[in-house]
């Protein structure tokens, strides 16, 4: 198993923490993993994007230009990474603020209205966490029980209060993918 995603939006939106949840998850797993972060010198609103790779086997190289998975929380992402999605991939976007939704046919699609359901959990900043659920729900890139192992290790401890909260979130994220048929 080896999968290549790419996830992007804005900064502060999460992008470079769910990236590294998966890999820190894959290497408790005992995985390969590669996590390319990339962003702007604005960080918080500028764009950020990472290139994650969890794997089985060796990677033979981080850099990549065609993804399994592509994950959008903003329309300039999809904008730029729709057409970066392998045929036969994985699109999940952030719907509740996506105007020009995706409109390949040769990709699964799966839209998610993270902000939507962040709010009323009160605090948008676990937004990421519910889109990091609807993707562990349609491939289970690493467990559950893992993701939330992995996020002690990238939330600084200072904020492990709010850990309990981010599982919820992320058992939202994985109900709201249920509604969808995904066939990857």
């Amino acid at each position: 198993m080896t999968e290549e995603i790419i996830i992007a939006g804005f900064g502060g939106q999460g992008v470079l923490s769910m990236g590294q949840i998966l890999c820190y998850g894959g290497v408790i797993e005992g995985k390969e993993v590669s996590w390319m972060p990339s962003y702007g010198p604005e960080m918080r609103g500028g764009t950020a994007n990472c290139m994650v790779i969890v794997s089985d086997s060796k990677i033979s190289s981080p850099i990549l230009t065609k993804f399994d998975i592509v994950i959008a929380l903003n329309q300039p992402s999809l904008d730029k990474f729709e057409s970066a999605v392998k045929p036969g991939g994985l699109l999940i976007y952030e719907a509740s603020t996506i105007l020009n939704p995706p409109t390949r046919t040769d990709i699964d699609i799966l839209p998610i209205e993270a902000a939507n359901e962040a709010a009323k959990l009160e605090n948008t900043k676990v937004m990421n966490m519910i889109i990091l659920g609807s993707l562990l729900k349609k491939k289970q890139i690493i467990t559950f029980e893992t993701a939330i192992e992995a996020l002690k290790k990238v939330l600084p401890e200072r904020y492990h209060k709010l850990i309990p909260l981010n599982k919820i979130a992320m058992e939202k994220g994985m109900e709201l993918a249920e509604k969808f048929h995904v066939t990857v």
